[in-house]
């Protein structure tokens, strides 16, 4: 069976997304997992088609939208918004800068760690004129773009609450 492995991977991808978002969102924080989600995708779409249009990476199959989009909508769309989500609720706000810079490159380090194996072990992904460390720079910052939109949005209520 064809793409058998990768088919499983984006059944992965979703179902971690969804155990991701319904165990570690809690029920008072939904309209705050929102923003960010949101906002991810704004930014990943952005970047998702630049660097497909400009044949950078190649997305060799894709389950959904095939004909119509060039990039990955599972991991654009769902599994880096998700992240994006965890990231934003449970950021160190209050830390010092260097423990938000290691909270900030551990996430990025991960999902580059991720895409790393990806490229290596399936046809989810090829590297055409692209390298790691770009998505690596790319993942650090848009979310941290990301989180300080977050603080931005929800400033009234980040000065009036400590929980946030």
């Amino acid at each position: 069976m064809a793409y058998r492995k990768e088919r499983m991977i984006i059944a992965s991808a979703y179902a971690i997304s969804a155990f991701l978002l319904l165990n570690f969102v809690p029920k008072n924080k939904i309209r705050y997992a929102v923003v960010p989600f949101l906002f991810k995708q704004v930014i990943t779409w952005f970047f998702g088609l630049l660097v497909v249009e400009k044949k950078l990476i190649e997305y060799p199959y894709r389950p959904f939208f095939n004909k119509t989009y060039k990039a990955s909508f599972c991991f654009e769309y769902i599994f880096y918004p998700t992240i994006c989500v965890i990231f934003n609720l449970y950021y160190p706000e209050k830390r010092s800068i260097s423990v938000k810079t290691l909270y900030c490159v551990m996430y990025s380090s991960l999902l580059t760690s991720v895409e790393i194996l990806l490229v290596k072990y399936t046809k989810l992904i090829r590297y055409k004129k692209w390298r790691w460390y770009w998505s690596f720079i790319t993942l650090c910052m848009t979310n941290y773009t990301s989180h300080v939109f977050y603080k931005w949005f929800f400033k009234n209520d980040l000065e009036n609450s400590e929980d946030l």
